[in-house]
């Protein structure tokens, strides 16, 4: 891994495969859904989909015929603290790609008739994910969890948010986020160091300077909420406090989530889904944020077994509370994260994303021997502590589905 700074301050990170013919190439940019004021709650993602409505030099079509021609592939995601700007081709078609993607990211048009267009593609993917209950109990989960906080926005936002914005709106937000300080461009794959003077020629006349957000650190709230909606399932879950991406508790909280439910052989997979055929998708995962984190549980499963089926998920819980895990699990996770990661590393849209990612939120790399010590010093004490972080507040409770009865009862403080 290599990290160079352009001319005018903007950071960049590269990782050179030279057994490959491809590059992987982001944009990553410190704004999304957390960086948001309520009144715009969407702007992030809007301004993501607008990117690819053409520049002042090519045109939405010509955009997707480039790539389509060239046999590479581009896209964008938005998330609750970033967005990222990604595509990958073969490397002898690189400087086009370049081209192309930085036109979008610093001269794309903004046309006000695009704008509603696309609003509507917008306010259809917002109704099928409202349409799509395994998907929204997520996002009411984090409105459990963090109540008014930003990191409970819903990324696509609303309609009543969306429909008022303008151009200018754009042009706003992204001379607002959009600046060098929050920018970062990583590449992975048949790529070296002489990219830099073809990223100088594109990106290097970008001036904007701003001051990076300081975030406010939310406070865990563990409400209890409920959607009702015509549903043959019961979608539930179930959210504890993590811990951020700068916690050294971090890696230990990777392993608790798996012991939990983070993998086929978890205790949640295994006695619920398993042992007792209650669920077809049960599972946990880890969500760490620049200042917080939150460990979140989803089954879904018949309205009849709702019940049960949180029954056995507290009593899971709260054996992991009262007895840790076994020196069995912890070797087998620690093996399991090893294994992912060394896998991860052969894609080099894996290495891209890590790159991108650990450059604009953390501002720092391990060696791939160092990321494997920190696994392997993993200690029990270490997962000990983690247990009593998690477990040290009343948990937050999302259900979407037809009746309530199963969590309106329910002791949100039974696992402190």
């Amino acid at each position: 891994m290599e990290k160079f700074t352009l001319s005018n301050g903007l950071r960049v990170v590269i990782e050179t495969i030279p057994t490959v013919r491809s590059v992987s190439f982001g944009i990553w940019v410190k704004a999304g859904s957390r960086t948001e004021q309520r009144a715009v709650n969407g702007i992030s993602h809007f301004i993501e989909h607008m990117m690819f409505k053409g520049s002042q030099k090519y045109t939405a079509r010509e955009i997707a015929e480039i790539f389509d021609g060239i046999g590479g592939n581009v896209n964008a995601f938005t998330s609750k603290e970033y967005t990222c700007y990604y595509f990958k081709v073969l490397d002898s078609h690189l400087p086009l790609a370049v081209d192309v993607l930085a036109e979008m990211l610093l001269h794309s048009r903004f046309d006000e008739s695009d704008m509603e267009k696309e609003k509507k593609v917008i306010f259809e993917e917002i109704a099928m994910y409202e349409d799509t209950p395994d998907d929204l109990v997520h996002d009411l989960i984090a409105r459990a969890a963090y109540g008014s906080h930003s990191l409970a926005y819903p990324i696509l936002g609303t309609e009543d948010h969306l429909a008022p914005l303008k151009p200018d709106d754009l042009r706003g937000y992204i001379e607002q986020h959009y600046h060098i300080d929050n920018i970062v461009i990583s590449a992975a794959g048949n790529v070296d160091r002489s990219i830099i003077g073809l990223l100088e020629q594109h990106f290097g006349k970008l001036k904007r300077r701003g001051e990076p957000l300081v975030p406010v650190e939310p406070a865990f709230s563990g409400d209890v909420l409920y959607h009702h909606k015509q549903t043959e399932q019961h979608h539930i879950c179930l959210a504890l406090p993590g811990v951020s991406m700068h916690d050294e508790r971090q890696t230990a909280m990777t392993i608790l989530n798996n012991v939990i439910g983070g993998s086929m052989s978890s205790r949640l997979f295994q006695e619920i889904r398993e042992n007792r055929g209650l669920a077809y998708s049960v599972y946990s995962y880890h969500t760490a944020h620049e200042d917080s984190g939150l460990f979140t549980i989803y089954t879904g499963t018949a309205p009849e077994q709702t019940a049960e089926v949180l029954k056995l998920t507290i009593d899971i819980l709260s054996d992991v509370k009262n007895n840790g895990i076994t020196d069995s699990e912890l070797h087998k996770s620690k093996e399991q994260i090893k294994g992912n990661l060394l896998i991860s590393l052969e894609s080099t849209s894996s290495r891209m994303n890590r790159l991108g990612k650990n450059e604009l939120m953390k501002r720092k790399h391990e060696t791939l021997d160092e990321m494997i010590a920190r696994i392997d010093n993993v200690t029990q004490e270490k997962v000990w502590e983690t247990i009593r972080h998690v477990f040290s507040k009343p948990f937050a409770l999302a259900m979407v589905g037809e009746s309530d009865e199963a969590i309106a009862s329910i002791g949100r403080d039974q696992l402190v």
